[in-house]
């Protein structure tokens, strides 16, 4: 089943929000060409099956709690954040324990929700709840009555094995729950952040556009630890293979990412980073005193453009790092494609998620030297620390 996301909110403007249905086949619309299309393509898969329509909020932060219940009663839980803003699948996404942006207040009400679902379910065993954030405003996306693909992730990082207390539960062996972080004894890393970060096989897919979206496409992950969030972030990134650039960034944005994303480029900018962008991106960041080269969009490269050739400098190892912020609303989405095929084709790391991009810059900014302590002596720090 293909699923499309839109709504039509008047006449004249048509379609204003982006929808979404988490789960398989599903595509998010951000306008009236856009929803056109996907219904198109829905109706070629199958002209049996409906299609589902739900609201995406755009902007929202996710929260996953992954925890395991008694009889209702929720023995152990740990609370993490996505990197990303909600909309990329929760398997690609890049988790953080503790969570770092979310308000007490929304937390208490994560915490309330996933209080009253295990009750109103009578859960005994593992289950995994994600919630939408947008101020303290917290909504429930679903909730899975099952272990999740991060359980691993959270036993290692707080030191509680969730699916050993969760196959204790099911088969009626006793516990100590007094010992276990419950909704109302959390255990909260103080001294160390876990980041669990997605790997990829987009060289093997030929073809694949390698771009997050609401589809799972990861095919691994890692788990690294810092004493803050931006050694462990770069920690993470580097361990899924990815290479620090050394050379030149090369930076295509679409038009709404600009406001938000100057700060990003004056960061890399300082950084002494040699910036390429796409022509009218580099006008842009020439007019807000980021120093970059304009450079040829591929479609171009056989119109003797003056302009440098992207595929000519990847080559030649001018450009170490892609950072690609398209969006469907361009004339340039094939020009887009070839630029990400490039990167992943030659090599090259590719960043094509703001908040990733972001949250790179300011580590390369303020991490200092990598240290390399051990998650136990991270653990035996922070137990000493609260108590």
């Amino acid at each position: 089943m293909s699923s499309c996301f839109s709504e039509d909110r008047a006449p004249v403007s048509g379609i204003e929000e982006a929808k979404l249905r988490r789960g398989s086949a599903m595509n998010v619309a951000y306008g009236e060409e856009e929803m056109k299309r996907f219904l198109e393509e829905a109706t070629q898969v199958s002209q049996e099956h409906p299609v589902v329509i739900t609201k995406f909020i755009c902007g929202a932060r996710e929260v996953e709690v992954d925890a395991v219940a008694k009889a209702g009663k929720v023995l152990v839980h740990a609370i993490t954040e996505h990197v990303e803003d909600a909309g990329v699948h929760s398997g690609d996404a890049t988790l953080m324990l503790p969570t770092q942006s979310i308000s007490q207040g929304a937390l208490e009400k994560v915490k309330t929700a996933t209080r009253k679902i295990a009750k109103a379910f009578e859960i005994s065993g593992p289950f995994n709840t994600q919630f939408l954030v947008k101020g303290n405003d917290v909504m429930v996306i679903e909730c899975n009555l099952r272990a999740s693909r991060s359980f691993p992730f959270v036993s290692k990082t707080i030191g509680v094995d969730f699916i050993n207390v969760a196959t204790r539960v099911m088969v009626g062996e006793p516990l100590e729950e007094s010992s276990l972080p419950s909704l109302e004894n959390p255990f909260i890393p103080i001294d160390y952040v876990g980041i669990k970060a997605p790997m990829f096989s987009w060289p093997r897919l030929r073809d694949a556009d390698p771009i997050l979206r609401c589809e799972m496409a990861s095919t691994g992950e890692v788990a690294c630890f810092g004493p803050n969030i931006y050694s462990a972030f770069l920690k993470a990134m580097l361990s899924t293979g990815f290479k620090l650039p050394q050379k030149g960034i090369l930076i295509g944005i679409q038009h709404s990412f600009r406001p938000k994303f100057l700060a990003t480029a004056h960061q890399l900018n300082e950084e002494g980073f040699k910036v390429y962008a796409t022509e009218a991106t580099s006008a842009w960041l020439n007019a807000n005193d980021v120093p970059s080269i304009p450079v040829a969009w591929p479609s171009q490269e056989g119109d003797e453009s003056p302009l440098p050739n992207i595929n000519r400098l990847i080559n030649e190892g001018q450009i170490d790092l892609v950072i690609n912020l398209p969006n469907s609303n361009t004339r340039f989405i094939k020009d887009n494609f070839l630029i990400r095929r490039m990167a992943v084709d030659h090599g090259v790391p590719l960043l094509t998620n703001y908040q990733v991009v972001k949250l790179f810059a300011e580590a390369i900014q303020y991490a200092s030297t990598l240290d390399t302590t051990s998650l136990f002596h991270y653990r035996q720090r922070d137990y000493s620390q609260q108590g």
